[in-house]
Parts: structure tokens; sequence; C-alpha cells
């Protein structure tokens, strides 16, 4: 998602998207130190750059409260 989509959305849902975001970057970087390899390596940085995003974007809704 864009940020000012993110923007957009509660606190508690950016938490949501946060924990699905983490789980599944846990989960890229599981199957890479297991098989050695993935089908897809950048999907990994899209993970990491979208977990920086949102906790960027709770940070400011959460010095704005």
């Amino acid at each position: 998602m864009k940020p000012h989509e993110l923007r957009d959305l509660s606190t508690t849902e950016l938490e949501a998207r946060l924990t699905d975001e983490q789980k599944a970057l846990q989960n890229l970087r599981f199957s890479k130190s297991v098989t050695g390899q993935l089908e897809n390596p950048a999907r990994i940085k899209n993970h990491r750059r979208e977990v920086a995003r949102l906790k960027t974007i709770l940070n400011e809704k959460r010095s704005a409260e």
C-alpha cells in the first residue's frame, strides 16, 4: 500500500498489518535459511520496507496523540 493509504487506516489496523508483514518476513527468512534459495529474493526487501513504512506511520500517529 502507498503511505497516504496507510495513513487513513486506524492504529489497530496498522498494528494488525505490521504483525502480518513481520510474520511474512520471518517465514521468508526461514525458508531462505532452510532451502538456501528463494523463488523471488526481492520479496524480502519489499517486506522489510513495508515493515519500516508501517512502523513510521504508527510512530507518527502515536506522537500526534
